[in-house]
């Protein structure tokens, strides 16, 4: 048996999301529920740049002390004035006290954070139905006031 071809990947983007204060809804059944919203940002890349709508927001669940599922939903708009929805499914996960440190707000390393992301792009312009049709993966880095995520179209 052959190895399989690993996929390459292509830097599409950096996206730099200015959060706001986290509303907490509290414990369920899921896990503990938070919503941040999203007020704004920056697109920077070599095949997509503009900037963050201040609209949408990150709808959280904390699994576990370690491990939180995201689910983000905005808007950015392209420096040649489309917009592109996104709806990026996230993964965050770290030790029990560095998570924690992260919902208080505080700093913590990204190399001690596992934060990996699988958005969908989609876009009414023509020029931006192609990301529809893409699988693109991300890593993520959170800090107080932003998320950084770096995208990658899988080739």
């Amino acid at each position: 048996m052959t190895t399989p071809q690993t996929p390459n990947l292509s830097f599409l983007a950096t996206i730099d999301v200015a959060v706001g204060q986290p509303v907490e809804v509290g414990e369920t059944a899921e896990g503990h529920r938070r919503i941040i919203p999203i007020i704004g940002g920056t697109v920077q890349g070599p095949a997509l740049s503009g900037k963050v709508l201040p609209a949408g927001a990150d709808f959280q669940i904390l699994k576990s002390e370690t491990v939180t599922e995201l689910q983000a939903q905005y808007a950015i708009e392209t420096n040649d004035g489309d917009r592109i929805y996104v709806s990026n499914f996230g993964l965050r996960s770290g030790s029990a006290e560095d998570i924690a440190s992260l919902v208080r707000g505080e700093s913590v390393p990204p190399e001690r954070i596992y934060f990996r992301c699988s958005p969908r792009l989609s876009s009414a312009g023509e020029r931006w139905a192609w990301l529809g049709s893409k699988i693109i993966v991300g890593t993520g880095e959170r800090h107080p006031d932003a998320v950084r995520l770096n995208l990658f179209v899988v080739e």
